[in-house]
């Protein structure tokens, strides 16, 4: 048996959520349904459960364009983004169409029906069942949720400690008084950094080469401001374009004059580490700002326990491990009871699903991103996926109301499919993100490509996004509207067929 919907949403995080949001209030009359692999709501912000684990982004701008945020904290901490997360799927009441243990391993597009047969594995025994449906959402992230990327340490079978991964932390580990090693120089390291260091008796950050760390106060003065004399969408509203502005200013400062955007960052460094410390060494990336994400430290919380001697940081590659640490290539030897391997995810094209067109198995490397959420061959689906130099969210609204306009357009002009088709022939392949960090490099050979131009070519730009996602044209020279064949025959919406 199996229940047809107009629209499904894979995944009930942070964008699955949103989705189902726009589609309650733009799309009124299609049914649909998400369907979630795990037991709950929240997505990365329920699996991650690591000491301190925070947005590095601030929640004016990571936060849904339709809901403000009202906690003190701009820079937030996981706990209260869950919450925010599962609280506007209550009042929303999207909660209710959530369908959780039902995880996606399959979906089969049919021309000849203008829907999707999507293959579901459910609960522990992974019992099949099949749904159907006119349109596929994928929000179901992009990186493999059952295991991080953890490369293959010499000797680490020698270690007598505890080795985990930010990913996979548990409650019954237990570091307070002994020596942790956290590999690793991103956003999850300095994170875990000053937290663990609140209980250990000293940890080490350990990484092959350093990262560019910015401070910043984890409260908005200027949102507080505003909060106390407006009311709480218009206060949440200016804060949220103050913060865009500020971050699209600073990327493109950082593109166009990298060398005094470095000098700044660097400068801030000396400013909270002093002049004696060897900023050069471990604060000196090889890299120009925006290569690679910055990292953020709220308050300057990693910098505070480098001063007050609960933390290091040691910038060398490691050797082997050994019973007792890790023996370093200068053969220094670093002792440790823990070490986290915060070595960064395993990214994957849409939660791993297979996917197949009248038969024939996508392959998404070789497909082109249209508008950054589409796939060129590819009917009917879509993915929400964030920007890599802004909040994830940001792009994921306008994902989520391209997606509504598009069915809206397609309904009052009697389409039954959207396909992007690579029409151009002088339209020429790029990387899928210009970014270098190592877990974009690892995956970049199994990811869709943009193109060279519009409506191909990914800008990460929030304004841009705007005038083509909200305002822009439906239909141009690379997407085919086709009609409803009349041989089609689906269920009413929501019914088993």
């Amino acid at each position: 048996m199996s229940a047809h919907f107009d629209v499904l949403i894979v995944g009930a995080g942070l964008s699955g959520i949103g989705a189902g949001h726009h589609l309650q209030k733009n799309c009124p009359d299609r049914s649909y349904a998400i369907l979630e692999a795990r037991d709950c709501i929240g997505g990365t912000w329920d699996l991650f459960r690591y000491p301190g684990i925070r947005s590095d982004s601030d929640m004016y701008t990571l936060g849904y364009s339709f809901r403000p945020w009202t906690e003190p904290k701009a820079i937030a901490d996981g706990p209260s983004i869950l919450n925010y997360v599962r609280e506007t799927a209550r009042l929303s009441g999207i909660d209710r169409n959530i369908r959780f243990n039902h995880r996606v391993v399959r979906a089969d597009w049919s021309s000849a029906e203008s829907q999707w047969t999507v293959e579901v594995e459910r609960g522990a025994e992974r019992t099949i069942e099949r749904f159907t449906c006119n349109f596929l959402f994928m929000c179901s992230g992009y990186y493999k949720y059952d295991k991080g990327y953890t490369p293959d340490f010499p000797g680490i079978a020698n270690f007598s400690g505890r080795v985990v991964h930010p990913q996979k932390w548990t409650d019954d580990i237990d570091y307070a008084g002994k020596k942790v090693v956290v590999i690793g120089s991103g956003a999850t390291a300095v994170t875990l950094v000053p937290e663990l260091a609140k209980a250990a008796s000293h940890v080490t950050m350990l990484q092959r080469s350093p990262t560019y760390v910015v401070a910043r106060p984890d409260k908005d003065k200027i949102a507080d401001w505003l909060r106390a004399r407006l009311p709480a969408m218009a206060a949440y509203g200016i804060t949220r374009w103050k913060n865009v502005l500020l971050g699209m200013y600073f990327y493109r400062l950082c593109k166009r004059n990298p060398e005094r955007v470095k000098k700044l960052i660097l400068g801030g460094v000396r400013a909270a580490l002093g002049p004696d410390y060897d900023v050069a060494t471990h604060f000196t990336p090889r890299y120009k700002p925006w290569d690679q994400r910055l990292c953020l430290v709220p308050n300057g919380d990693l910098f505070e326990s480098i001063r007050n001697g609960t933390s290091s940081v040691v910038t060398e590659e490691i050797d082997t491990f050994t019973a007792k640490g890790i023996r370093l290539k200068s053969g220094t030897e670093l002792d440790a009871d823990i070490v986290v391997t915060a070595t960064g995810l395993d990214l994957q094209v849409l939660g791993g699903l297979d996917v197949s067109v009248d038969g024939t198995r996508v392959d998404f490397s070789k497909t082109m991103s249209y508008k950054g959420l589409m796939y060129s061959g590819v009917p009917n689906l879509a993915a929400a996926f964030g920007y890599t130099n802004a909040s994830w969210t940001l792009k994921c609204d306008l994902t989520c109301e391209y997606v509504c306009r598009m069915l809206n357009y397609m309904k009052a002009n009697g389409y039954a499919q959207c396909t992007p088709r690579r029409n151009d022939p002088t339209i020429t392949e790029l990387p899928w993100v210009d970014f270098s960090s190592g877990y974009v490099q690892r995956a970049v050979h199994k990811m869709p490509k943009q193109g060279s131009r519009r409506p191909w070519r990914l800008y990460q730009n929030y304004a841009l996004d705007i005038v083509s996602l909200r305002f822009g044209a439906m239909k141009d020279e690379a997407i085919e509207y086709l009609p409803a064949r009349r041989s089609e025959s689906t269920e009413p919406a929501g019914r088993a067929a």
